[in-house]
C-alpha cells in the first residue's frame, strides 16, 4: 500500500474519488488531473520501451529512425520529433511515451477491460498536471506562458526541442521532470479516448519512481477485484466500451466478445430470455 492510495469499496465512492473536482475561480468544475487505468495495481508506470527488455535503451533511436524510414508515405502527418513519437506510440511501437486520458471513465475502462486480470485489484493513476507543470524547466514554462496554454501541443514543443538528444540534455541540466502533451487528432480513437501523452527526459526513467519523490502531484485510486464486474457492467451501461473507444470493426468485435462472454458465475444458459445481452 502506498501513502497516496485511495481504496474505494463501491461504485458511489469510486465516482466521488474520481470526480472530487473543486470549482475554479471562474466557478467551473474543471479538473487539473489526467488519468491512467491499469488492470493490476502492482504495475508501475514503465514505458513500452522499457518493457521491451534487453538493451532497450540502445534501440530507441533505431526504432524511431526505422519507423520514419519504412512508414507509408503520408502516414506520419509532419516530419517532427513530437509527431513521430505520437504516431509511433499510437500504433504500438515501443517508445518512452505513456498514454493518459482526461476522462476518468475512460481510465476506468482500461482498468476493467481485461478479464484475465479480474483476480487482481486494479488502479487508476491520477496526476495533477498543474502541479507537474510547476516542476518543468523555465524554457518550457515560458512556452506555455507565451501561448496561454495548459498543455503542450506537438507544434509548441517543436519550437524549442527538435531531437531526443536536446530533450535529454534539458533533463540533465534541470533534473528529472514529466511533460504532458496533446497528440494530434490522428483518428477517432485518439479523439474518443480524450488522449494525453507523457514523456520524460531519459529513456530509462520510470514515472512511478519519479512520483515517489513528488507525492504532491499524484494520487492512485485502488479498485478491489470484487468490484470489477459491477464497474464493468455499469461502464457498459454508460456506453464506455471498446465499440466507442476503438471505432471500427476491431473495437466492435472486442466489445461483443467481452459482452457475450462468460460472467463471474457462468451458470445461466446464453439463450435465457431473462438476460439482457445487448443494450
Amino acid at each position: 500500500m502506498e501513502a497516496n492510495d485511495i481504496i474505494v469499496k463501491s461504485w458511489t465512492k469510486l465516482l466521488k474519488a474520481l470526480y472530487d473536482i473543486p470549482k475554479t475561480r471562474h466557478q467551473r468544475y474543471r479538473s487539473d488531473f489526467v488519468y491512467r487505468g491499469v488492470a493490476d495495481r502492482s504495475w508501475g508506470l514503465e514505458t513500452s520501451l522499457r518493457r521491451l527488455g534487453g538493451e532497450y535503451a540502445n534501440v530507441e533511436r533505431p526504432l524511431l529512425r526505422s519507423f520514419r524510414k519504412y512508414a507509408e508515405p503520408g502516414s506520419i502527418p509532419a516530419d517532427t520529433l513530437w509527431v513521430r513519437l505520437a504516431v509511433a506510440q499510437h500504433h504500438g511501437l515501443p517508445t518512452r511515451v505513456l498514454d493518459w486520458t482526461v476522462s476518468p471513465k475512460v481510465a476506468l475502462h482500461f482498468a476493467t477491460a481485461e478479464e484475465e486480470h479480474y483476480d487482481k485489484d486494479g488502479a487508476i493513476w491520477c496526476i495533477d498536471i498543474a502541479q507537474a507543470r510547476s516542476l518543468l524547466p523555465k524554457i518550457l514554462l515560458d512556452v506555455l506562458a507565451s501561448e496561454y496554454a495548459f498543455l503542450f501541443s506537438v507544434e509548441m514543443l517543436d519550437v524549442k526541442i527538435k531531437s531526443l538528444a536536446e530533450f535529454d540534455t534539458l533533463g540533465t541540466e534541470h533534473g528529472s521532470f514529466v511533460l504532458f502533451f496533446e497528440p494530434p487528432s490522428l483518428d477517432a480513437r485518439i479523439v474518443n479516448q480524450g488522449a494525453i501523452m507523457s514523456v520524460m527526459p531519459g529513456e530509462t526513467l520510470v514515472l512511478s519512481d519519479f512520483l515517489k519523490d513528488h507525492p504532491q502531484i499524484y494520487r492512485r485510486i485502488v479498485i478491489p477485484k470484487k468490484l470489477k464486474w459491477e464497474l464493468r457492467d455499469k461502464l457498459d451501461q454508460d456506453n464506455v466500451t471498446e465499440r466507442m473507444l476503438f471505432p471500427g470493426l476491431d473495437g466492435l468485435s472486442r466489445w461483443l466478445k467481452r459482452y457475450y462472454g462468460p460472467g463471474p458465475n457462468d451458470v445461466t444458459p446464453p439463450n435465457d430470455p431473462s438476460i439482457r445481452r445487448i443494450p
